[in-house]
């Protein structure tokens, strides 16, 4: 175990002028309150803050990080109150360890809802100070060095969310050292056959090629130097146990294909000598074509710079190298860490000025935003673990702007993250200066010119397209509030009619003083509710009138109608006058008047054939199922019964339509229609279905809510022409909320 003594001087050795007493005091008192607390282990309890104090250490914190990391189990686990420590530390190390205490009380590994409020708790509470982010990934490393004195279901649950959460949260940071260490030490548990597998053949790799990465790292280096880059450093490694498991199942190679195993990266003075080394080796080894990436002129969102490129070197081995300064080297080992060594308008290699916030924090602080934007707690989980496990590519407005999205993005994401205005009205897109499909996927440098149009709603279905969260949350939000408006229109002609036959007058303005007793947040929403049927528009009369009485009385039906009205009783079944032929006697019918009733191509025999319930009409795709007892059914293809003979496929049989002008006959199909409950509806909807020439076989109405009525429609058609062409007059209808086929 680490003493106290040894923290002092490494935290000494980059900071000399550290607040000694600071941390003596913070140490003396984590011991005296953690006392005889014991770790699985059977190491004293203490041992842990001062391993998480060390870590930090490496990332040349400041000495009130590293207290905080002394102190930041002692709220949760000992007598410790936030006031003694505020009395003791100061306020500002207060405030983070109480952040610390609470987030350790969050359960990441959880029912999706619940893990997606813990993720967003996580998230907000480490946007407001980023050293509770640093201690708490520091604190989860010393933990997973430390789980094999686990319980086999606590190390499957931490490391699970380990590599959901944190280790992804470190790369996103910039701390690419510390992402792999949880990646392996995750991978180790939650898949141990394979880690025992690859670590072994990384080690009988590595005893067969002993000296190989000293001789590369040494003829790479004596190259170097002898082209004037005397100060360079060189230093090669052979990739992490995850990292090559990673490879391999996202390329399907087995073990022996992967080329290169070994990674160098070479450390020079200044921007100018990383393309200077940049060209010294390009010209001494062959270049792999397709494995060069520039991330000094264009870096990643986490500030990670670098020159990627893939050689064939010295002994003929693939390798990869990546060049930089010992700046880009510091970020990109520490990430957002290394942001304290340097300070706020120094100007850094090159002449170049050093940015005053880390771009990783933020992408942090711009993920935070979403929580503003009324997601649900699981779309907020899908957008953060999008923009967490991405990688990514870089491409151009116009004027030049760079733009950093996710691999595999489309012009829509594009457009989204220029701005939400841009993504909501874009009708098309120019790529390198051609018009191209919005479903393209975007590559590294492209020109990328959105086409808008004022009038343009973004469709739904472009959530499918999109790949950022941004989009998806903006696409969402839009398609929210062009069916609120919707529903709010539908919902605003209920209420006026509702009021009118009350003998009031309807305005928004009158329902602002009753919002409360509605639970409502604003009026659009309250009238939205009663056109989805989620609110009564008696209820809303009755909220801005309290003393209103209901004096309504349900309506007879009329004795020449033939059908009742609709505010009679739920739940009746009805037949219109000289309409209550079966579906035999009309099939009877049609061959009396000599008529095919079934003019389907593929059948053969005398097999008693007949249609599923639901029928199909001509112009529909169909097929045939033999059924034991019954013969043949002819099914429409949509239909969701023909899922249970999915592992039977001898059931099935090709058939088709066969209908000419002269052989025409009418065939059943089914309609489902959500209606106003008010008089004169059923005879709007039976004039459309009438004049379009389609016969009603039968119909059935139910109540779904006070103000609206489920008619069911069984009907007889010619083709799905006829019968699509009633689908939208019916669509068109100011009393029909919605109308569907049925299948089933």
């Amino acid at each position: 175990m680490m003493r106290q003594y040894e923290l002092v001087e490494r935290v000494q050795k980059y900071k000399p002028d550290a607040n000694e007493a600071l941390l003596n005091k913070a140490y003396v008192y984590a011991m005296q309150k953690h006392g005889k607390q014991k770790r699985a282990s059977g190491d004293p309890y203490i041992s842990h803050p001062l391993e998480v104090a060390a870590i930090l250490t490496d990332m040349h914190l400041d000495e009130s990080t590293i207290a905080v990391a002394l102190l930041h189990d002692t709220i949760e686990d000992t007598t410790a109150t936030r006031a003694e420590i505020d009395e003791l530390f100061g306020e500002d190390i207060g405030r983070l360890v109480e952040g610390l205490t609470k987030l350790k009380r969050l359960d990441l590994v959880s029912k999706k809802a619940k893990q997606a409020e813990n993720l967003r708790k996580l998230l907000l509470a480490i946007s407001d100070d980023v050293r509770v982010l640093l201690v708490k990934l520091a604190d989860r490393l010393h933990n997973m060095r430390t789980l094999e004195h686990m319980s086999q279901e606590k190390r499957a649950r931490i490391s699970e969310e380990t590599m959901d959460i944190y280790a992804p949260l470190a790369g996103r940071m910039g701390m690419q050292d510390m992402r792999e260490e949880l990646e392996d030490l995750s991978f180790r548990y939650m898949n141990p056959e394979a880690y025992e597998t690859v670590t072994n053949r990384l080690s009988e790799l590595s005893a067969r090629n002993e000296n190989l990465i000293t001789k590369i790292e040494d003829e790479l280096r004596d190259l170097l130097v002898a082209n004037g880059l005397l100060n360079a450093w060189v230093k090669g490694r052979q990739k992490k146990p995850y990292s090559v498991f990673r490879k391999m199942q996202s390329k399907s190679l087995s073990f022996e294909q992967l080329s290169d195993v070994y990674g160098f990266r070479i450390i020079v003075d200044d921007i100018p000598a990383c393309y200077r080394a940049l060209g010294i080796v390009h010209t001494r080894w062959r270049v792999v074509p397709g494995r060069f990436k520039d991330y000094i002129s264009t870096p990643k969102q986490n500030d990670y710079r670098s020159i990627h490129t893939t050689i064939v070197g010295p002994s003929r081995q693939r390798i990869e190298l990546q060049i930089r300064t010992k700046r880009m080297h510091d970020i990109a080992e520490y990430g957002i860490a290394a942001h304290s060594l340097y300070k706020d308008g120094e100007n850094g290699e090159g002449g170049e000025l050093l940015s005053k916030e880390s771009n990783a924090y933020s992408w942090l602080r711009h993920t935070i935003e979403a929580l503003s934007e009324g997601d649900s707690p699981e779309e907020f989980l899908e957008h953060t673990k999008l923009e967490l496990f991405q990688d990514q590519v870089f491409c151009f407005t116009p004027k030049g702007k760079l733009i950093a999205l996710p691999r595999g993005a489309t012009p829509i994401d594009f457009a989204y993250a220029v701005h939400t205005n841009i993504g909501d009205t874009t009708v098309g897109a120019k790529i390198n200066g051609r018009i191209m499909p919005l479903v393209t996927r975007l590559n590294n440098g492209d020109e990328v010119e959105i086409i808008r149009s004022g009038v343009q709603v973004p469709p739904a279905a472009w959530e499918e397209i999109v790949v950022t969260g941004k989009a998806r949350a903006a696409i969402r939000r839009a398609t929210r509030m062009a069916i609120r408006k919707q529903y709010a229109g539908l919902g605003h002609r209920i209420l006026e009619r509702t009021f009118e036959r009350a003998g009031k007058t309807f305005s928004r303005d009158i329902l602002k003083p009753a919002l409360f007793r509605l639970g409502q947040k604003d009026v659009e929403d309250a009238i939205a509710s009663v056109g989805r049927g989620e609110m009564s528009s008696l209820d809303v009369l009755k909220a801005v009138f309290p003393d209103y009485k209901d004096e309504r009385t349900t309506i007879k039906p009329a004795a020449d109608q033939g059908w009742f009205n609709m505010q009679s009783a739920t739940g009746m079944i009805f037949r219109l006058p000289g309409q209550e032929r079966t579906a035999k006697e009309a099939t009877e019918a049609a061959k009396a008047e000599g008529m095919d009733p079934l003019p389907i191509r593929g059948l053969s025999g005398n097999v008693e054939v007949r249609f599923s319930p639901a029928g199909a009409v001509p112009g529909d795709r169909i097929v045939g199922i033999m059924e034991e007892g019954h013969g043949i059914t002819i099914y429409p293809i949509q239909a969701s019964a023909l899922q249970k003979f999915d592992d039977q496929p001898e059931r099935w049989i090709d058939v088709r339509w066969d209908l000419d002008e002269a052989n025409k006959s009418r065939f059943g199909a089914r309609i489902a229609i959500n209606a106003l409950n008010e008089p004169g509806t059923l005879a709007t909807v039976a004039q459309v279905i009438a004049r379009l020439d389609i016969n009603i076989r039968m119909m059935t109405m139910g109540r779904v809510a006070t103000d609206f009525s489920e008619l069911s429609f069984e009907l007889e058609v010619w083709d799905l022409r006829q019968l699509n062409q009633l689908l939208s007059q019916l669509k068109d209808l100011d009393c029909v909320s919605t109308v569907k086929r049925v299948y089933d």
